[in-house]
C-alpha cells in the first residue's frame, strides 16, 4: 500500500521517499547537494549537506525530530512560504515507511558541531541517538537495506532512478543530485545532474528533441501568478513532425494523465498563434480560425507548475485537478491553473512571435501550408 509493490517498484519508491526529504531541504535554502549510492551489500545510502535533522536528545529544535521523522509518515520538511516542495513520487510518505520496510536502517546526523548515530531494525529503534564525536560540517546520511522478506527484489533500477533524478534536477535550478552504483563488479558507475545558470531549455534537458527544427530558438519563459499561488515555466519548440509532444509537471511530479496546466498550455499556444496569423496574414491565407489540431502538429513542449497546494485527481497524482473538481473544495489552484497557464503562454508566445518575425514566419507558414493541403 505505502510503496505500491513488492516488486522492483517498491524499493525504488523507498529511495524516492528518503531522497524527497533531502531535496526539499535543499530547495528551502538549507542545502544544495544530495548524493545517492547503491552500495555493494544491497543497501541505499542518501547523504545531504543540509543542517542535519534535529536530534531531540541533543536539544535541537527547528523541525520534526529524528525519531519522529523515522517513525511517523509525512513528517518531512516543508518549504517556507513562497517556495514549493518537490514530490519525488506519487506516494510521498517520507522516510518512516522506508524505515519500516527495511531490514535495518542507520542514520547519521551532523548538526551544530555534533555527530549523532542511531540504528533501527524493521522500523524499531534498537539504540537511542548516540553522540559519537564532533564534526565541522553538517548534513544527514540515511542508509537502509530493503527487507528481502518483503520484496521480491531489493535492487532498484539504476536507470529508473537516474531518469527521475535528471527530471528533478532539470526542473529545479541549482540543485545537485548524484547517483552511484557500487553493486556491479569492477569500477562503480556514477552520474551527476546539475543545471545551474543556463536559460531553461527544458526540452533539451529532458531529452525531448524530436528531429529537424522548424525554428532555431527554444521559446522559454517563467512567471509567478498569485491567482494560482505558484509559478509556471514553459519551454517549447516546433519540429518537423506530425506528432505533438507535451510533457507536464506539477511540483516536479510528472503528470502522465495531463491536467489543467497542459490544457492551459494548448489553449494559450492556440490563441497566440491564431492571433499572430490573423494580424500578419491575409484572411484568405488562414481561412477559419486555426485550431490546436493543426498548430500542435510538431510542437514539443514542457509545462511545469509549482504550487503551494496542488490538487490532483486520484491517489496516483498523475493528473492535475481543475475547474469543477469538487473533490478538492477550497484549494486555491483548482480553478486558476488553466487560466494562469493559458494567459502566461498567450502573452509570452505572442511577444516572441512579434519579436522574431523570421522564425514566426517558419512556424506560421508550416501551419498555414497544412490548412491549404487539408
Amino acid at each position: 500500500m505505502f510503496v505500491g509493490s513488492t516488486g522492483e517498484r517498491g524499493p525504488r519508491q523507498m529511495v524516492f521517499d528518503v531522497v524527497e526529504r533531502a531535496v526539499n531541504e535543499a530547495l528551502a535554502g538549507r542545502g544544495g547537494r544530495v548524493d545517492v549510492t547503491l552500495t555493494a551489500d544491497g543497501g541505499v545510502r542518501v547523504t545531504d549537506d543540509g543542517p542535519g535533522i534535529p536530534v531531540e536528545a541533543a536539544g535541537h529544535t527547528g523541525g520534526p525530530g529524528l525519531e519522529d521523522l523515522l517513525t511517523r509518515p509525512h513528517a518531512g520538511p516543508r518549504a517556507p512560504r513562497g517556495r514549493h516542495t518537490v514530490a519525488m513520487s506519487a506516494l510521498g510518505t517520507g522516510p518512516a515507511v522506508a524505515n519500516a520496510l527495511s531490514s535495518r536502517l542507520t542514520v547519521e546526523v551532523r548538526r551544530e558541531a555534533g555527530h549523532w548515530v542511531q540504528e533501527y531494525v524493521r522500523g524499531i529503534a534498537v539504540t537511542p541517538p548516540t553522540a559519537v564525536g564532533t564534526t565541522t560540517g553538517s548534513g544527514t546520511t540515511i542508509t537502509f537495506w530493503p527487507d528481502a522478506e518483503i520484496f521480491e527484489t531489493t535492487r532498484p533500477s539504476f536507470t529508473d532512478l537516474a531518469n527521475r533524478f535528471r527530471e528533478v534536477a532539470v526542473l529545479n535550478r541549482g540543485l545537485s543530485l548524484s547517483l552511484t552504483d557500487e553493486r556491479g563488479q569492477g569500477e562503480a558507475r556514477s552520474v551527476q545532474f546539475r543545471f545551474p545558470d543556463r536559460a531553461r531549455d527544458l526540452i533539451a534537458g529532458l531529452d525531448m528533441e524530436t528531429g529537424a527544427r522548424v525554428h532555431p530558438d527554444v521559446i522559454a519563459f517563467e512567471e509567478e501568478d498569485s491567482r494560482m499561488a505558484g509559478t509556471v515555466e514553459v519551454s517549447l519548440r516546433w519540429y518537423d513532425s506530425h506528432e505533438e509532444t507535451v510533457r507536464g509537471f506539477a511540483n516536479s511530479l510528472r503528470t502522465y494523465e495531463g491536467g489543467t496546466h497542459e490544457t492551459g498550455l494548448r489553449d494559450g499556444v492556440t490563441a497566440a498563434v491564431d492571433e499572430y496569423a490573423r494580424k500578419h496574414l491575409p484572411l484568405t491565407a488562414t481561412g477559419s480560425r486555426l485550431g490546436f489540431g493543426l498548430i500542435g502538429k510538431g510542437l514539443t513542449a514542457v509545462v511545469s507548475v509549482k504550487l503551494d497546494n496542488p490538487a490532483f485527481f486520484g491517489a496516483t497524482r498523475t493528473r492535475l485537478g481543475g475547474d469543477g473538481d469538487a473533490a478538492h473544495p477550497g484549494v486555491r489552484d483548482t480553478g486558476a491553473v488553466h487560466a494562469c497557464v493559458r494567459d502566461v503562454v498567450r502573452a509570452h508566445l505572442g511577444t516572441w512571435l512579434e519579436q522574431h518575425p523570421e522564425q514566426a514566419a517558419a512556424v506560421i507558414g508550416r501551419i498555414v501550408g497544412r490548412t491549404r493541403r487539408g
